[in-house]
């Protein structure tokens, strides 16, 4: 999303600034061109030359420089974010009044691009009215502001005031000014993860799935500018955007009863979660203690209700909806099986059979198949990448 974005940091006089230094690393290496700008006071706690190494472009300081002018309307134009990250109270409050006393205010006060800024200064220094209202002056004038967090400060205090950490940064930006538009105003509903189904307090029926799969292709539907709903079965993962409404499910009935809820307003269904086909009979209250005279213990089991049945049964003239197969033998057969009884869109088969693919992998490698008769291969790669490609086969699906 930021492969060739132009992005102009602005760096303030405050200890955050170090953090600055895998911001924009984690910028280049995301594609884009960086340029730094520095007031006096941020040169005292990080060095120009170290910036200039990461972002391959020369750090300006000053408006001029020997016989040569820092433009600092040409660099207000040439961005397509100024982004001022840490921003101390100081320059806070120069942004709010409007007060140009040096390169970076010159710049900002001559901006036609957006203007983002990082907060970062003690916590009384935050809380202040004085910031308050400068705060407020800055955001009718049109400043974005990332927010700060709480946590350990330069005062040995500990509070709120902690300017926002780089991967944060970085994912405020791609939400606000770079999502893509494959998907743009299309509600996208996508289960992920598995389903626990309780044996006792104690004990359940599970399975592998981590979750990734499932968690990467939400996140790439967003991406691509869709309103997104993620039902997640127990994981450890959670979204790197905030806008994702992200909703907690442990057993299958639990999965059920939210995707009949947030069906009705989604265009587009993805069905990745790894749903318990059975569950126990009963559901024991008190853990089950082994028997010492017992050398096999039956548990009686009853099928689940088959969720991506009844959506495809369920399934309106305006929505897209595609499953999951996960499959050790005649992948393809039942995959298609699979694709004709369910009444769906599209499949994505999974083989067990591949390496580095599957549950717990970082990696994957699917075949989609469609029910107009599109068979797409795709290599192993990263579910990363492989979510990525998964929307674009959707939304060609839905163009066709």
């Amino acid at each position: 999303m930021l492969k060739g974005k132009k992005i102009l940091i602005g760096i303030t006089g405050s200890i955050a600034a170090y953090k600055v230094i895998y911001l924009v690393r984690l910028l280049v290496k995301s594609g884009a061109e960086v340029k730094v700008i520095m007031t006096a006071s941020a040169k005292n706690f990080v060095s120009p030359l170290v910036l200039e190494t990461l972002s391959k472009n020369a750090v300006l300081e000053n408006l001029t420089e020997s016989s040569t002018w820092a433009n600092h309307v040409a660099l207000g134009r040439w961005a397509d974010v100024f982004l001022i990250a840490p921003l101390s109270a100081n320059s806070l409050a120069k942004i709010a009044n409007g007060i140009c006393d040096n390169l970076l205010m010159a710049v900002y006060l001559s901006a036609t691009c957006p203007v983002v800024v990082a907060p970062a200064m003690d916590e009384d220094m935050w809380l202040h009215p004085a910031t308050k209202r400068n705060i407020q002056h800055a955001a009718s004038d049109g400043v974005h502001f990332i927010p700060i967090e709480n946590g350990e400060l330069a005062s040995g205090l500990v509070g709120e005031g902690r300017m926002a950490e780089p991967e944060t940064i970085v994912n405020f930006l791609i939400s606000q000014f770079f999502r893509g538009t494959l998907l743009k105003n299309k509600t996208v509903l996508v289960t992920a993860g598995p389903t626990y189904e309780p044996i006792d307090p104690v004990r359940f029926i599970g399975n592998h799935s981590s979750g990734k799969m499932g968690f990467a292709i939400a996140e790439a539907c967003y991406l691509e500018g869709a309103n997104v709903v993620l039902i997640t079965g127990p994981t450890a993962l959670y979204s790197s955007f905030k806008e994702i409404k992200l909703v907690h499910i442990t057993t299958a009935n639990e999965l059920l009863e939210q995707c009949m809820i947030e069906a009705r307003q989604a265009q587009i269904i993805i069905m990745n979660a790894a749903v318990a086909d059975y569950t126990p009979l009963k559901k024991e209250t008190q853990k089950i203690k082994k028997g010492k005279n017992e050398s096999e213990w039956l548990l009686p089991l009853v099928k689940t209700i088959d969720i991506l049945a009844l959506l495809g049964k369920q399934k309106t003239a305006h929505q897209y909806i595609m499953g999951f197969a996960l499959e050790t033998e005649q992948e393809l057969k039942n995959s298609l099986e699979k694709l004709n009884v369910k009444k769906i869109d599209s499949i994505v088969l999974n083989s067990l059979n591949d390496a580095q693919a599957g549950f717990g992998y970082d990696t994957n490698q699917i075949t989609i198949i469609s029910k107009n008769g599109r068979t797409e291969k795709m290599a192993l790669k990263s579910k990363t990448e492989l979510a990525k490609d998964i929307v674009l086969y959707i939304s060609e699906e839905l163009d066709a």
